[in-house]
């Protein structure tokens, strides 16, 4: 499906599933998912394919009633490695991974591998944070609308979701970028003139999401914008929380952070380390897949 010329169409979805206790379960979010899309289901194992292997995965196909609907890939290696390789092979538009829960304690958190793999592989990535064997319709979507080249694909990809999903709400959040602002503030703005900047800056910044927005059809889903200020990351998983939402949707980062980010922690830090609900991370210019 297009959205002002954007490509939102999952043609295949990939699963990277392991003999876990939440196996079953995350099977069941990708199925949901490759439905809803009428995707192709595609299972990423990385393990020795043995006889015994293969009687576990078969037990949980059959299990999930997905035994025959679904293909099979089986890889030997480093997990990260083999799973970005596997996506590439296949052409794998939208990656499913699950979270892992931080010991006693109800945050989830995305793990080492799953972290690699987002920053680079040419895919999109969804994190199930707390994964159901009876996966419900998601109905409240948030949108990190940070200055990216997945800026677009990210707001249309959510948009399709909520068409496909009959979802009542999207909220745009947006950072309102304050330190240049707040720098010659110091020396040559009175409080009057500073305000009055700030609510300039505020209305560009809606206006430029809103020029986004009417490029890109949500005809039943109402859109809230959101101005943050602050630490991006950290009000982000704030906002995620109080609206209690289903799904956050973020621009993939960019492969090669900054100097900056990797001695700051980078914004996606923050909603990586205590993941407040599922996590779709949206790159669909299909680029090289990098190597871990």
């Amino acid at each position: 499906m297009l959205f002002s010329g954007v490509n939102t169409r999952f043609h295949k979805i990939g699963l990277a599933v392991a003999f876990s206790p939440t196996a079953m379960a995350l099977l069941a979010e990708a199925d949901r998912l490759a439905r809803l899309f009428s995707a192709e289901l595609i299972l990423i194992h990385v393990g020795k394919r043995n006889p015994s292997e293969e009687e576990k995965m078969d037990i949980l196909l059959k299990k999930t009633a997905l035994i025959g609907q679904c293909k099979i890939v089986w890889r030997e290696g480093k997990p990260e490695k083999e799973i970005l390789n596997a996506c590439h092979e296949e052409n794998i538009d939208l990656l499913v991974a699950g979270a892992l829960k931080k010991e006693n304690m109800v945050q989830h958190y995305v793990g080492s591998v799953a972290r690699t793999i987002m920053r680079k592989a040419g895919c999109s990535v969804y994190i199930a944070n707390n994964p159901s064997i009876t996966p419900k319709p998601i109905q409240q979507i948030v949108v990190n609308a940070e200055d990216s080249p997945h800026i677009e694909q990210a707001i249309a990809t959510a948009c399709q979701l909520a068409t496909l999903e009959n979802a009542p709400w999207i909220h745009v959040v947006r950072e309102l970028k304050l330190l240049g602002l707040t720098l010659s503030a110091n020396s040559q703005y009175t409080e009057q003139e500073y305000n009055e900047s700030k609510q300039e800056m505020m209305r560009e910044e809606i206006t430029a999401v809103e020029k986004i927005l009417a490029t890109i059809p949500h005809p039943k889903t109402k859109i809230n914008i959101k101005m943050v200020s602050g630490k991006s990351g950290f009000e982000l998983c704030k906002f995620v929380e109080r609206k209690q939402a289903d799904l956050l949707v973020v621009g993939a980062p960019p492969q090669r952070l900054s100097l900056f980010d990797r001695i700051f922690p980078h914004d996606l830090e923050y909603v990586f380390a205590d993941l407040p609900c599922n996590l779709l991370v949206v790159n669909l210019q299909k680029e090289n897949y990098g190597q871990a």
